[in-house]
């Protein structure tokens, strides 16, 4: 089971941190991705890290000011976003795989557990 959290409303230029908290599994052995969903708009991939094979991707649209993160000890991986902007408005989801092989390299649609999502508001 995955627990997304931390997110709210910001205004732009702003920072907030969501964490994705895992029960029943370790991380560790996972790909975790952060995916997001703005309305009327398709499910997109932002970040994903693979501690297994050490891969890890970040989508161009947030490259530079999201960075993904993990804390073995907690079981919890993160999502530093900065300088948010009014189109970084979602549902951020966070998304775990075990495709050790594959790393962070699979479709969205194999990820196979997903927390419940997050709402992230970028607003003045």
């Amino acid at each position: 089971q995955l627990q997304a959290s931390g997110g709210g409303l910001v205004q732009p230029g702003g920072s907030l941190r969501l964490s994705c908290a895992a029960s029943g599994f370790r991380l560790n052995y996972y790909a975790i991705a952060w995916f997001r969903q703005a309305p009327g708009k398709e499910r997109e991939g932002v970040s994903c890290i693979s501690e297994s094979d050490g891969s890890a991707w970040t989508a161009d649209s947030v490259k530079g000011r999201f960075t993904i993160s993990g804390d073995n000890a907690k079981n919890t991986v993160y999502l530093q976003m900065t300088s948010l902007k009014p189109e970084d408005t979602a549902v951020y989801y966070c998304a775990a795989v075990n495709r050790p092989a594959f790393g962070c390299y699979v479709n969205m649609a194999d990820f196979s557990y997903w927390g419940q999502g997050t709402q992230v508001t970028v607003s003045s």
